[in-house]
């Protein structure tokens, strides 16, 4: 496989081997990628997926080469050119908007711990993606495609990122426009899985506190955690080695977890493995029945191949879960923005009110309003006992009355649902999530599942989805030259 061959269709571990070998440089590779975003994502009808490349890129690559020249690769990744979500801070020269207009020119002092985590693993820092503005907690009307900032990310297999697709859309984007070998994004209900599922490819959403949140913009600490866009499993288990570990500026990685152990690249097999089907919450999401049929044959040629299916395996409160209106976004999400924006002044602002103020004197850059944001900051904070019932509630129903009551009650290994039905449960629960592309249902529209399980299962959770992908994983390739 030549270079522009092993860019365009390898994996970030066939890249990084290509690389150590000798075989392409990574100079080569940034400068094949950042070509392919000049002709594909910028200009009129391009993808505009990416926010910016990054002015250190060309020298990070050229560093890249000569170190591994001088002293041999650092990791698997060395050399790797990567893209990271507009809300993860660098100091490389580029700005972290988070999507908004209001800071589309802050340049952060300090780095995220995961982007200096992959660099210390020898990744190299390509740009950032656009996202929809401050993870879609803008406007309750707002569609995932768009940000102040960046403005309409399009989906380069034709489609609309359209209203609670997820926020990491550009990172979704770029990894299946092959704008980098791999991307980051965030997630705090549905922001990797649904944009992944979407853009057919692999997402990863970490157990909450495996990942360092340090320097990134947050939404809700209790939900938020980081997570690799990658166009497999085992390239989504590489990136994430790199990026997790304890970090004294982020607490919840102080808790401890199972340790991450790796898989064998073949995924293994699904003779011994058990998936819970939990249909109460699958009914609840209403899906077309094309989606439905998609899954049931997903289903079918998972048992064929040996796994075994436990359908009905439900979480007691399904129906709770869905019908629940909890006020943790709204109070967390004020109290942790104006605790960031107190931190660091980007661009003057050191609260939330002076950003809607901001924005109520630039409604052109906020078409859809602002809605949330208003609702945000009305809230009465952490302490407030609304807030705490509402915290200790959605903890009981999405995890003990949700997942963990399910895989218990079964002694099913995982959960398995079509799409990302699961994403409010999975958010509040803070666990783990792969979202998997399975091809695309009769009406042509992408189609995947998703694959949870209780919190600190990360690498168990990557090993079957390992399996499945083997066994029904295929990605919708964008009609691009």
């Amino acid at each position: 496989m030549n270079g522009s061959d092993l860019l365009l269709k390898g994996t970030a571990r066939d890249i990084g081997f290509a690389i150590a070998q000798g075989h392409l440089s990574s100079l080569e590779a940034v400068r094949w990628y950042i070509a392919r975003i000049e002709e594909h994502d910028k200009g009129p009808g391009g993808i505009n997926a990416i926010r910016t490349i990054s002015p250190q890129a060309i020298a990070q690559a050229a560093a890249a080469d000569e170190e591994l020249r001088t002293s041999g690769p650092r990791s698997l990744l060395h050399g790797v050119p990567f893209l990271i979500k507009d809300n993860i801070l660098s100091t490389d020269g580029s700005p972290a908007s988070a999507g908004s207009a209001a800071l589309k020119d802050f340049m952060p002092s300090h780095e995220a711990t995961l982007v200096a985590r992959l660099r210390k693993a020898g990744a190299v820092l390509l740009g950032k993606t656009n996202m929809t503005e401050f993870a879609d907690f803008v406007s309750d009307v707002m569609p995932a495609e768009f940000s102040g900032a960046g403005g309409v990310v399009r989906n380069p297999l034709g489609l609309r990122y359209d209203r609670g697709q997820g926020s990491s859309v550009g990172s979704a984007a770029a990894v299946a426009a092959r704008f980098c070998a791999f991307a980051i994004g965030s997630e705090t209900q549905n922001s990797i899985q649904t944009p992944a599922i979407f853009s057919s490819v692999f997402g990863f959403k970490p157990t909450v506190g495996r990942v360092s949140r340090h320097g990134i913009v947050p939404l809700v600490p209790s939900q938020d955690t980081a997570g690799p866009l990658t166009v497999c499993a085992s390239d989504a288990m590489l990136v994430l080695e790199a990026m997790a570990g304890p970090d004294m500026h982020d607490t919840a990685t102080l808790v401890p977890l199972p340790a991450l152990t790796r898989f064998p690249l073949s995924g293994g097999g699904l003779e011994e493995m058990a998936f819970g089907i939990p249909r109460r919450t699958i009914e609840a999401a209403q899906l077309s029945p094309e989606c439905t049929q998609a899954f049931e044959r997903v289903l079918s040629r998972l048992s064929s191949a040996g796994a075994l299916i436990i359908d009905p395996c439900d979480m007691p409160s399904a129906e709770q879960i869905h019908e629940v209106r909890s006020s943790v976004f709204r109070t967390e999400f004020k109290a942790s923005l104006n605790a960031f924006l107190g931190s660091c002044s980007p661009c003057g602002f050191t609260e939330l009110e002076q950003l809607i103020e901001w924005n109520a004197r630039h409604a052109k850059a906020i078409p859809y309003g602002q809605s949330l944001l208003e609702a945000a900051n009305k809230t009465e904070g952490l302490r407030s006992p609304g807030y705490q019932a509402d915290r200790r509630r959605d903890l009981a129903l999405s995890l003990d009355g949700g997942i963990l009551a399910a895989l218990r009650a079964s002694s099913a290994d995982v959960l398995l649902v079509p799409m990302s039905v699961a994403a409010k449960c999975t958010g509040k629960a803070g666990a783990p999530v792969a979202a998997i592309p399975v091809g695309q249902a009769s009406n042509g529209m992408p189609f995947g599942v998703t694959l949870f399980a209780e919190p600190g299962q990360d690498m168990k959770l990557l090993r079957i989805a390992a399996a499945i992908e083997h066994c029904v994983g295929e990605r919708l390739l964008p009609a691009l030259t």
